[in-house]
């Protein structure tokens, strides 16, 4: 299975790979792309990666030193990256696969006081009618939007 649209392009026009298939890949060393928005942000290493297309969520390590303070600075809850490395299997508990960073890119920042959707406090169903534009980040609006698209699409193939 081939992650470049073409074999002759760098890391930089690497097709992205959408989070559901990469955790679903037996991590053999290839290259992989994956792009989303920052649930976690740990020990200035670990990042959390979701991208909408399951509930789970990709890790990305980062080796330290390798990326300047500032880029690291800008990694928030809500930040939308991609991240560029090699798929391999995870060390730690919780998931099977992780990504080894060898490029970071910052597509968006977030400001982390002002951004709703912490992970420290879980808003509320009634909360969530005022920001309506991030309900689809939540896992409880992620899941029905899933399941509403599998039905849907079920019902589609049979007519």
């Amino acid at each position: 299975m081939s992650f470049f649209a073409n074999p002759n392009q760098g890391l930089f026009e690497m097709k992205r790979t959408k989070i559901s298939a990469l955790l679903a890949t037996q991590p053999t060393g290839q290259q992989v792309k994956a792009e989303g928005w920052v649930r976690t942000f740990r020990n200035n290493q670990f990042i959390s990666i979701n991208d909408g297309s399951t509930i789970q969520n990709l890790q990305a390590v980062v080796e330290l030193n390798s990326v300047d303070e500032a880029t690291l600075k800008r990694i928030t809850t809500g930040a939308c990256i991609s991240v560029t490395g090699e798929l391999i299997a995870s060390l730690g508990k919780g998931q099977a696969v992780e990504v080894k960073v060898k490029e970071l890119i910052i597509l968006g920042d977030c400001d982390a006081e002002a951004y709703p959707l912490q992970l420290k406090n879980r808003p509320s169903l009634e909360y969530l009618r005022e920001i309506a534009y991030l309900r689809s980040r939540t896992n409880t609006f992620g899941a029905v939007m899933r399941v509403r698209h599998a039905m849907a699409y079920a019902i589609h193939k049979f007519f």
